[in-house]
């Protein structure tokens, strides 16, 4: 239930923020052209909050957050007297209209700039990129333990968030790419990932999980947290050692540790398993328990691991001046990818599972606002880009809709007529109705799968 209503109260703050942002740019625009604004609205629906300027602009906070709008003067609207004129919206050039219209997602972008600036200057705390296990399409193309990713498909990877989202970004094509990574010899190497090997059906939340990555943060240290009852250890093994060798394995994760057991288990002589306990280095010999209650019999120990969570071992944090560029780099990285994606979702060639509707985005935003002050920041400018970028797409009701309109103005010479704009109007709101149902359907998937 906290989740709940933490995920509902940080979509609410999130959206907030995104949306008086864009709504700010197109009626600090319009001001500036002289433009009269009737009523400035975050929000839809009923006002929960409503005051009357000093420049006589109605502003308000409305009951469904999921949104906004600047209402401007506007004869096709409504009756606009003879000294108001001038200041009427569709009296003003079409470059004017075009520089309004286009405000609220130029601001949004501005918005990601300023926010990943930010970010750099808290410094967002993350994880090397380091490889922790390699199986299936990984391992086949040279990773394993220890070994550093360094650059994706061309896109250098300072974190393992930047090499998922580059992964992922690749994903989308089902063809090799190149990864350069480095051993822990120091050596570097070129190699082809084969994404092309990737089902159809992968999910873009698996990508990591389909081509065998596993961060080496996550795996769990080889260190006993409970013995069973039953436990073939009892009277030998303690709370607390750390398995450092069972049989010819080494150990360095928990995750091997049932590997080794069933390579090197036999029921003619006990196991030999190397411990660390306070200090000293014991060798211990213990015969497991041959556990036949599944239908593949399995040699156990009856040991669990040690509860750990993943440290963040890196903090990406810059100067100033240096935070600049690097957010605007990052700006142009998450725009190319956005459109990448996009692009391959009109063409087939990405899942629908990528579109996140408000469910998922509410979950986002409480997630990441746990994580802390500069994942809640990415988070916003990763939001900030997605709504400007959105907002671009020429249809109708859109922003990019309304510029379309304008730029057909411009090429005929006259506007676009009422009829058109009014069947556009239709159009795009069955098309924008249609997105957020299949992002809805997404979300309900993704969660319920």
């Amino acid at each position: 239930m906290q989740t709940f209503f933490g995920s509902v109260w940080w979509l609410i703050v999130s959206l907030g923020i995104l949306v008086t942002f864009h709504e700010f740019g197109h009626f600090w625009v319009a001001r500036k052209f002289g433009i009269k604004v009737l009523r400035f609205s975050v929000g839809f629906g009923a006002p929960l909050w409503r005051r009357l300027g000093s420049d006589g602009t109605e502003y308000q906070i409305a009951a469904i957050p999921l949104g906004g709008y600047v209402k401007m003067l506007d004869e096709r609207e409504q009756e606009v007297r003879a000294e108001d004129l001038p200041h009427a919206f569709n009296r003003k050039p079409v470059m004017q209209r075009i520089a309004v219209v286009a405000a609220g997602p130029v601001f949004n972008l501005l918005l990601c700039v300023a926010l990943l600036w930010l970010m750099y200057l808290v410094g967002k705390p993350d994880y090397l990129p380091l490889v922790g296990r390699a199986e299936g399409i990984a391992a086949a193309a040279g990773l394993s333990h220890g070994d550093r990713l360094l650059t994706i498909d061309g896109l250098p990877t300072p974190t393992w968030t930047d090499a998922a989202f580059a992964l992922s970004q690749a994903a989308g094509e089902r063809k090799p790419v190149k990864i350069e990574f480095e051993l822990t010899s120091g050596t570097r190497l070129q190699r082809d990932l084969m994404l092309d090997r990737l089902t159809p059906d992968t999910k873009p939340s698996r990508i990591m999980q389909a081509v065998g990555l596993t961060p080496r943060q996550f795996l769990l240290p080889p260190i006993i947290g409970t013995l069973a009852a039953d436990s073939a250890g009892n009277g030998l093994l303690q709370v607390g050692d750390q398995i450092t060798r069972i049989g010819s394995h080494s150990i360095d994760s928990w995750d091997q540790v049932s590997t080794a057991i069933q390579s090197d288990a036999t029921a003619d002589a006990p196991l030999q398993i190397v411990v660390r306990r306070a200090g000293d280095v014991l060798n211990l010999a213990i015969q497991p328990r041959l556990d036949d209650s599944s239908e593949t019999p399995r040699w156990i120990l009856g040991i669990t691991p040690q509860a750990a969570e993943a440290a963040y071992d890196t903090v990406l944090r810059h100067g100033p001046v240096d935070a600049l560029a690097a957010s605007l780099s990052e700006t142009w990285r998450l725009a190319g990818g956005t459109l990448t994606m996009l692009g391959q979702m009109l063409t087939g060639k990405a899942s629908i599972h990528n579109l996140s509707g408000p469910l998922s985005i509410a979950q986002y935003a409480n997630a990441s606002a746990q994580l802390g002050l500069a994942w809640f920041l990415f988070f916003l400018a990763l939001m900030s880009l997605s709504l400007g970028i959105i907002n671009l797409l020429p249809i109708p009701i859109l922003d990019g809709g309304h510029l379309l309109y304008y730029l057909i103005e411009l090429v005929k010479g006259s506007p676009v007529s009422e009829r058109a704009m009014i069947t556009g109007q239709y159009v795009g709101l069955t098309l924008l109705v249609g997105l957020m149902g299949l992002a809805f359907y997404s979300d309900i998937v993704r969660i319920f799968t």
